[in-house]
């Protein structure tokens, strides 16, 4: 595999990749263990071992509707293959997952030209502030200009925790009191942005107000203003989602997508589940592209999203 060679970028990848296929080792342990499982005990392919795999898919929250499209393409090319032996179904699923997240996957967003301007939205507690600062210092590394804009003017101490980052990374940012009105610190940052023309802003937003409705109000109103005052650049908006929140994560997905059209998914804390499925369920059944995934705490857990080094992470042996 092209990323094992050695030297800089390379070596950089390699690492990534163990660290990936090490944060995704619950998740491993619970779709691939269990079919490997299933299919040494099972000397046949028929009506039981399928449902046994579909089982063990949804409970790995793959989704209903993947896994049910995935059964019936497996199904299809064990018949079209003449696949008699159980153990090569772990293949099968190999290739049946890498088409399903490359099918409409976006360009990275690190090859992007020109400016942009990134609203970082999400629940509170799903690290939205941490990962702001993990994709600063991406961006960083990748000799982009980067500066902040502290938007959740509600949360205790966010403004704080943003301006800590700023400092340790060395990059300026935008803010104002706790409790001042969140558009106004977008209309600043963007005009800060544009100012200085900054290859990157990105800022931080609320995760919970009083209700649900004012909470999306509110996010639309940002969104607005940052299209209204953008100038050349291009605004876009990533949802971080917990992955250990399950099925809650495609609810929040949904929602978000519906009030302010989510252009990718930041899916943190991939390590501390089993049911890492839910990588293929936010992209099949919500047509949401997946732009990044965290599996740790250090600054260089989170990277961009590939389809083909995910699958090989989660279904290597």
């Amino acid at each position: 595999m092209h990323w094992f060679r050695r030297g800089g970028e390379q070596e950089e990848q390699a690492s990534w990749f163990q660290r990936l296929k090490n944060g995704l080792v619950k998740s491993r342990e619970n779709i691939v263990g269990q079919i490997s499982d299933l299919l040494s005990l099972s000397g046949k392919i028929d009506d039981e071992l399928w449902d046994d795999i579909e089982a063990i898919l949804i409970q790995a929250d793959i989704g209903v509707q993947s896994t049910m499209r995935i059964i019936d393409n497996l199904k299809y090319k064990v018949a079209e293959e003449r696949v008699t032996e159980a153990g090569q179904i772990i293949d099968l699923l190999k290739d049946e997952l890498v088409e399903i997240l490359r099918t409409g996957a976006p360009e990275t967003l690190h090859d992007k030209a020109g400016r942009r301007i990134y609203l970082i939205v999400g629940v509170n507690g799903t690290g939205k502030t941490t990962t702001i600062a993990k994709l600063a210092r991406s961006f960083l590394k990748n000799k982009k200009s980067v500066l902040l804009g502290a938007a959740d003017t509600f949360r205790a101490a966010a403004v704080e925790q943003l301006a800590i980052w700023a400092k340790r990374l060395d990059v300026d940012i935008i803010k104002h009191e706790r409790g001042s009105d969140p558009a106004a610190v977008v209309y600043d940052a963007v005009h800060a942005a544009n100012a200085r023309k900054s290859d990157i802003l990105l800022i931080d937003t609320a995760g919970r107000l009083h209700t649900y409705v004012n909470l999306m109000e509110e996010l639309k109103k940002i969104k607005r203003i940052a299209e209204r005052e953008k100038g050349d650049a291009e605004v876009i908006t990533l949802l971080v989602i917990d992955a250990t929140t399950g099925q809650n994560g495609i609810a929040q997905a949904r929602l978000f997508d519906e009030a302010l059209t989510v252009d990718g998914i930041v899916l943190t804390k991939l390590d501390g589940t089993a049911k890492g499925g839910i990588v293929l369920a936010i992209q099949d059944e919500l047509k949401i592209p997946i732009r990044y995934v965290g599996v740790g705490e250090g600054m260089d857990d989170l990277q961009e999203f590939k389809p083909d080094e995910f699958v090989e992470a989660l279904i290597s042996e």
